[in-house]
């Protein structure tokens, strides 16, 4: 089982905002699968599914997915990303975390088979709780300090709360169906070749 966590704040005000990327990219991801976030545990709500054949590789195991979306708030993320892994006795390269990335231009997306966690506090408090960075991670560019770009919000942790501009939209619904494939391709063929695939891609 490979296991997909998305990370935002749950409540319908911060639905649309920068910081829950996460969340949209594995209900995409779950749209595609056939499947929903009915099912609550550990204080998260999951979707489950089945790897698609096109996306089976040497990686994919058993084919099963797990797709999850910690409803503790984003600085909580880890209690419901240790209970998930606890649960169902995987390992740290059975997980990726979908986020949010104000150093990366809106749309881009940057795979990691581990890291810091650059500032942010979902990745940071997954760490703090797992006791190491040795998981994959999908970060997705919502810009605001992106190097060379222009005019960054001074307070970052406003601008995540903030709902992306009509073309910025546009740009993050491509970004958003190439997060899914980068998903698909981890869990089926391996991080190393997800890098490979979509990180000089948008």
């Amino acid at each position: 089982m490979r296991i997909i966590v998305g990370l935002g704040n749950p409540g319908a005000k911060y639905k649309r905002t920068r910081h829950n990327v996460g969340f949209r990219v594995v209900e995409r991801l779950a749209e595609k699968l056939g499947g929903d976030f009915a099912r609550k545990k550990f204080k998260g709500e999951y979707a489950e599914g089945d790897l698609p054949n096109a996306w089976q590789g040497p990686k994919g195991g058993d084919g099963k997915l797990l797709l999850v979306k910690p409803q503790t708030y984003m600085n909580l993320s880890g209690e419901t990303v240790l209970g998930f892994l606890g649960y169902f006795k995987a390992e740290a390269g059975d997980l990726l975390v979908v986020v949010d990335d104000v150093a990366l231009p809106v749309g881009r997306l940057r795979l990691r088979k581990d890291g810091s966690c650059g500032g942010h506090n979902g990745l940071r408090d997954i760490e703090q709780r797992l006791g190491h960075n040795a998981f994959a991670r999908l970060r997705v560019g919502v810009g605001g300090r992106e190097h060379g770009g222009e005019g960054a919000p001074r307070d970052l942790a406003d601008h995540v709360l903030t709902a992306f501009g009509a073309d910025e939209e546009k740009v993050l619904e491509e970004a958003m169906d190439r997060a899914v494939e980068a998903c698909l391709c981890w869990a089926g063929q391996g991080p190393e070749e997800a890098m490979n695939k979509f990180n000089a891609a948008g």
